[in-house]
């Protein structure tokens, strides 16, 4: 007899639930009608996708260390970045702080993203390996609000109330976020991470300042270039590239700003990019907010770029159940994929429509 994992019974008996609370039977064959994103997303999860999301979750599981974080005490295993990140997959799987086949998982995440914040609100672990700490400010603040959002635990809500405070008073003149916490320069690529976080923080109750955001909105729109793509920062006059334009993009949708010219201009530069060509050299950073912002345009934007991603990444997976980045780590990369895959999930409510 062929025995189905724990995580994928979860994950199926979810998918199930989603068909059913949009009013499918199982008795009765429903004519055919025009699809929603949502129901065209669960019909892209194969059962072999997945059965590979469910390898990749299981890596990292088996990857964490007791505290929450990953690998030895120096290097990208240590970062609050990836740390949330994987919990940031667990979450998109259906588990949720102590509940489910990855709850324990996501309890050890939280609890190191907590310990891992000051005084100040900076969450920061100084002997984790960085590319800019404020990046991952920015994933550990959106992780929390997540978690709070499912779990309304007080210290979670004191602490992500302070990371919040720190994300608003480092915001520069320009409207924008740069990579250490201070109001001075700003790039696209981090000003994506912090308005995330405060779309998630405003999502689960905080209080976010409207001139924060419409002051990020300018600086997102200032940054477009007359292809529809994103340059890196206002004071380099640089060409689009792929990963910065899809933040660039997300950061619009996530300050609130669904249409557009700057929205369609975006979105025709991503659909010059779609995915099975070069590989970026910041691939899963692309990918990522990518795919957020197909899912956020929905129809033919996203029938048409879902399905090539997924294929690339399973592709691309390794047999131990991971993905391979030899720039952060593999756990990076295998988060990063994971978080992907699950989009059609639609379990956490920062990626939702």
């Amino acid at each position: 007899m062929h025995h189905v994992s724990a995580s994928k019974l979860f994950t199926l008996l979810v998918i199930v639930g989603l068909y059913l609370g949009r009013g499918a039977s199982l008795a009765v064959a429903e004519p055919e009608i025009s699809e929603t994103v949502e129901t065209s997303g669960v019909r892209f999860l194969t059962p072999d996708t997945l059965d590979r999301i469910d390898t990749g979750l299981k890596w990292l599981s088996v990857r964490q260390n007791e505290d929450g974080a990953f690998g030895v005490r120096r290097g990208y295993g240590r970062n609050v970045a990836v740390v949330s990140l994987a919990g940031m997959a667990w979450l998109s799987s259906g588990s949720s702080p102590g509940r489910g086949p990855y709850g324990v998982n996501i309890q050890r995440a939280t609890d190191f993203v907590l310990d891992s914040c000051r005084s100040s609100g900076y969450i920061n672990v100084p002997e984790g390996q960085s590319h800019g700490p404020m990046y991952g400010h920015g994933f550990a603040t959106l992780f929390l609000a997540e978690v709070y959002g499912m779990t309304p635990r007080k210290d979670v809500r004191e602490k992500l109330e302070k990371a919040v405070r720190l994300i608003i008073s480092c915001q520069n003149k320009e409207g924008g976020w740069r990579y250490e916490n201070e109001p001075n320069e700003a790039d696209v690529s981090v000003t994506v991470c912090q308005i995330m976080a405060l779309r998630a923080a405003r999502n689960c109750g905080l209080f976010v300042p409207k001139d924060v955001v419409d002051r990020c909105v300018a600086y997102a729109k200032q940054c477009q270039n007359d292809d529809g793509g994103f340059r890196y920062q206002l004071v380099r006059r640089s060409s689009s590239q792929f990963a910065r334009s899809a933040a660039g993009l997300v950061a619009l949708y996530s300050a609130g700003v669904y249409d557009g010219p700057e929205i369609g201009r975006a979105l025709a530069y991503l659909e010059r990019h779609r995915p099975g060509g070069m590989i970026d050299p910041h691939y899963y950073y692309g990918h990522y907010y990518a795919v957020q912002a197909q899912y956020q345009a929905g129809g033919n934007h996203w029938n048409r770029w879902f399905p090539r991603i997924r294929d690339q990444l399973l592709n691309d997976q390794q047999k131990d159940g991971s993905w391979s980045d030899l720039t952060f780590s593999n756990e990076y990369a295998t988060a990063m994929s994971c978080i992907i895959l699950q989009i059609p999930n639609n379990h956490l409510p920062i990626f939702k429509r």
